[in-house]
This record gives C-alpha cells, structure tokens and sequence, in this order.
C-alpha cells in the first residue's frame, strides 16, 4: 500500500471554507445580503433601460420631477415602514395622510401655519394610536383595523371637505414644501431626505430600534427577554400616523389645495416601496433607509414609464406583478407553518 503525498492531501481549514472566494461563502453573502442587493441592481437596470429609450430621461429636469415625486411617497411610505417592522399592517396611512392634508387647508389660514401643523401632526398621532389600541388591547388583527380606520377616515375627510377641493390663501406651505433651501432640491424632498436619516438613527442607534426588531423578529421571545411589547406597538402605530401627517402636509403643499382622498391611491404604491426596498413583511427585517431605496425605485419605475409611453393599465400590472415579486423574495417563510 502506497502512501498518499502529502502534496496531494490538503485539509480545509476554517478561514478556507469561510474564504469570500468559495461557492459556499458566495451563497451565504448573497442570501444575507439579497434584500438590499436586489433594488439596488434593479435600479441600476431601470436606470440604464429607460436612458436608453429616451435620452430626456437622463435629465437634471427629469431628476427634480423624480424628487418632488419621491417627497410625498417616501414618506407615505416611511410611516407604514414602522408598522410592518413589528409584524403588523397599517392600511390606514393613505387615508391619514389625505385627511391631514385636509386639515391643513382647512386651518393654516385661520389658526396659522405653525400651530395648524403641530394640531394636524397630532391628529394623525391621535389616529394612529386608536389603531394602535385596537390592535394591542383588543387583539383585533392591524389588517382589519386600519381597514375599517380608512374607510372612516376616507368619510371624515369628505364630511370635513363636503367631497370638494380646499383652498388656503398662506403661501407657508409652498416655501416650505416646493422653493429649495438648496439649489435643485425641493424643500419636500429634502424633508423627507432628513426624516429618513432621523428614524434610520432611531431604529440603528437607539434600545428602541432594538425593541422594534426584537418585536417583528419574535413577539413572545422579545416579552420573555423584558421588552415591553404592548408599549413598543402602541407607540409605532402613534408615530406611524404622525409621519402620515407629515406625508399629507407635503401632498398639500405640492397641489396647493386640500384634495379629498388625494393620498389614497399612493397606498399601493407605498406598500410596494416598502418591500421593493427589502423590509420584509413578515416583520424584523428591514428599515427606513431601505424603503427610501424601494422609494426611488417604484419612482424610476412610474417615471420611465411615463417617459417612455406605457400606457396606465400595464402600469397598474407592471406594478402589481413588482409587488408580488418583492413579496415573494423578501418574505421569511421559516416564520409561517403554513402558506395559506
């Protein structure tokens, strides 16, 4: 029997299997990393498709158009964001936000503008705290609550606004929403740019942002560990309705009126940004920085095919179909026994 060389016999050591270069190694990253690789190739590709259909895309004009669209439903998106990061659903937040943005055209002439936006901000805190009572205290489903909350919301704005637009005189909302504090960005967007850095810190650099992941990741291990879980959720669903507030007033200020229901077709379009973006709806995966990614992306989405003359019913199954993907990607199936 001959001996093997010893030239020929490698053991694998540790640094060896987990060496960025091995096929396993690659799998792993890609698998870990995938939520947020994924919008990022996406746009990327859309980027290059539709300069390449019309070079008019590629445009500093076609980039302010892209902020200002950005500003409202990014943040639109922002406040359902929260909610799905512990698990839940807040179908509501279109609503809310059309019915700030009725609230303040009703009174930023007679109460002033910045007391008119601290009562509004408090409005949606207000509404998104009865969600969150429902859910919590009564154990009523968040899918069905904030159900049942658009629908009220969506009566309340048309009784408030009697089905017609609203006017406002002060010109508060325009300097503060559409002039640019810096030369080709909107102030809206940069609101929205600024409120997203703000709540990435919260959830990254705060025991709150724990507790929030904690929560979505597993609600009875989180309660079991300290956290105070009915707490966490009462408060997501308050700041969930005051960043729709926000959204609204921003609506408002780009339409220079109050319109009811204005904000209520964006609730696709903001769910889809959400888990275009990586936040998985499954709960305890992602955040607000990946849904300003998915923001951008649904954008550049509508905005090249607008550019390029799709028409609006494929872009309703355009996306439609960019949604389930999402969904299907992102969703944590090891969290479900059964898909049904």
């Amino acid at each position: 029997m001959t001996q093997s060389s010893p030239r020929l016999v490698k053991r694998q050591t540790g640094d060896e299997r987990s060496s960025p270069r091995s096929p396993a190694a690659a799998s792993t990253f890609l698998d870990r990393y995938r939520n947020i690789l994924i919008p990022i190739v996406a746009l990327i590709v859309l980027v290059a498709y539709f300069g390449a259909q019309n070079p008019a895309f590629i445009s500093t004009g076609s980039a302010q158009n892209i902020l200002r669209q950005m500003a409202f439903l990014s943040v639109l998106a922002l406040a359902g964001t929260f909610v799905i990061l512990i698990g839940g659903i807040d179908l509501s937040v279109a609503a809310n936000a059309s019915l700030a943005g009725i609230l303040i055209a009703k009174w930023i002439d007679s109460l002033g503008g910045p007391l008119a936006i601290v009562l509004v901000l408090l409005v949606g805190g207000f509404v998104g705290l009865v969600n969150g009572i429902v859910t919590t205290l009564l154990k009523v489903p968040s899918f069905l609550v904030t159900l049942g909350m658009m629908s009220i919301l969506d009566g309340v704005s048309n009784t408030i606004s009697k089905g017609g637009p609203v006017s406002f005189n002060s010109g508060l909302l325009n300097t503060l929403v559409n002039t640019s504090t810096i030369p080709g960005l909107p102030n809206g967007a940069l609101i929205a740019i600024v409120l997203a850095i703000g709540l990435t810190a919260l959830v990254f650099a705060t025991s709150y942002g724990r507790h929030l992941y904690a929560v979505g990741g597993n609600e009875r291990a989180a309660r079991l560990s300290g956290v105070r879980v009915r707490a966490v959720k009462l408060s997501v669903f308050a700041l969930a309705g005051v960043i729709a507030a926000v959204a609204g007033i921003i609506l408002t200020g780009q339409a220079s009126t109050g319109v009811p229901l204005g904000a209520d077709p964006s609730l696709l379009n903001s769910i889809a940004a959400i888990v275009v973006g990586g936040t998985a709806l499954s709960g305890g995966v992602g955040g607000p920085h990946r849904t300003m990614l998915g923001t951008l992306v649904i954008v550049i989405l509508g905005s090249g095919m607008d550019i390029t003359s799709v028409g609006p019913y494929t872009q309703l199954i355009v996306k439609g179909a960019v949604v389930i993907a999402a969904v299907a990607i992102t969703i944590d199936r090891r969290r479900y026994g059964l898909i049904k």
